[in-house]
């Protein structure tokens, strides 16, 4: 492999690069945006097709259109009508399976006061780092190894999915069928700080309360009311006793809703719990810690629902491939670090199936889901060759 070659490439094909990227954060793709999610979904499978790719196209009609593409395998272009998301077939034997999402948290209309620009060599725009840049990064990979005739020992196949940001509920076993078939699994999702690749991420859950009481006069027959408010408070005490920080398990109550007036006994109320945790056996306890809650106020009921939709990525998963990444990185001229990331991906779903994973191979850049999102420029060919070196050696 001439990895001087690799980076020469990447780095005289930047326009190609910076010119896809733009295009693409232009086009707003905000999860469950159906006919703009489709919209990108065809601009990157017009693509892949431009590049010998072979393309399905699975659509759905409340999230939108996933793309499946394969490289240097056998499957042929196939469009799939099914709202169940069922997988694209394939006759291509262990592939590589390149992770990523083209839909964003961004709202329709954020492009007008969010828009496409470029200063002191970063690309700003709503979904520049997480992850436009990073599917065309696996695509630019792919460049780079035609351009080179360098032929991989296992075919490459892309899954885009249409709602990574919302938790992957349409697309999750279309996810684990994908990565149950590869060899591994490469995340296209944004690099942590410094470039660093993601070699841990926490697991991520989300639990649903509702408290029903009974409403009443707060000065008149206070004592005939039941207060769904104060049921909820005593509810979210008993929940954030379970967070343990300083090993990584974390509980957020993220939004609280309740009550009419203050002269009256709130009748209803409910919250939503974001949690975090980083070993795998954490999910059950947790689960069944917060299932297990009953209410402390006679009459009051509470309903809990959720849960863990996103197992954690351990280190022990990404090992092999984070020491194969280094020793690219280093033929390329520089320094690789891994680092832990309290934020899921679709890449916690085939790590929790044993299939070795790496995450964290897309940009590097700044304020993903914030409004100085940003990717640096400078960094993307050295980005792409990287990835094009890691899929020649697997």
């Amino acid at each position: 492999m001439e990895y001087h070659k690799l980076l020469a490439f990447c780095r005289s094909d930047l326009p190609y690069v910076m010119k896809l990227i733009r295009t693409a954060v232009e086009m707003e793709s905000p999860t469950y945006a159906r006919a703009d999610i489709d919209r990108v979904a065809r601009l990157f499978a017009r693509e892949f097709r431009r590049h010998q790719g072979h393309v399905s196209i699975l659509e759905n009609a409340t999230t939108g259109a996933a793309v499946v593409a394969e490289f240097w395998g056998g499957s042929r272009p196939a469009v799939q009508r099914n709202s169940r998301a069922n997988r694209a077939k394939t006759a291509s034997p262990k592939p590589v399976l390149l992770l990523g999402h083209h839909d964003t948290v961004w709202p329709k209309g954020t492009l007008a006061r969010m828009p496409f620009r470029i200063h002191r060599g970063r690309a700003y725009g709503p979904g520049t780092l997480d992850m436009k840049s990073g599917i065309v990064i696996g695509l630019e990979a792919i460049r780079a190894l035609q351009s080179l005739g360098v032929e991989p020992a296992s075919p490459i196949r892309f899954f885009l999915n249409p709602e990574e940001e919302t938790g992957s509920g349409a697309f999750r076993r279309v996810i684990e069928r994908e990565a149950r078939k590869a060899r591994a699994v490469l995340v296209l999702e944004p690099a942590a700080a410094g470039g660093a690749l993601k070699t841990a991420r926490k697991g991520v859950g989300e639990f649903r309360l509702e408290v029903h009481g009974r409403s009443a006069h707060a000065g008149v027959n206070p004592a005939e009311g039941i207060n769904a408010i104060s049921e909820l408070a005593r509810q979210i005490i008993r929940i954030e006793k379970l967070s343990e920080p300083r090993r990584g398990l974390t509980v957020n109550v993220g939004t609280v809703e309740g009550g009419t007036r203050s002269n009256v006994v709130p009748e209803f109320a409910r919250a939503t719990v974001d949690v975090r945790i980083p070993k795998f056996d954490d999910q059950q306890r947790i689960e069944k810690a917060i299932f297990a809650l009953k209410p402390v106020h006679a009459g009051a009921k509470l309903t809990i629902e959720g849960g863990i939709n996103r197992p954690p990525l351990e280190p022990s998963m990404t090992a092999e491939l984070f020491g194969k990444a280094q020793v690219a990185a280093r033929n390329l001229g520089f320094e690789l670090t891994g680092a832990a990331s309290g934020g899921g991906s679709d890449g916690n779903f085939s790590a929790a199936m044993g299939i070795r994973t790496l995450d964290g191979l897309g940009g590097v850049g700044d304020g993903p889901h914030a409004l100085h999102e940003h990717v640096i420029i400078r960094e993307l060919p050295r980005r792409a060759a990287l990835l094009a070196a890691l899929l020649a050696t697997l």
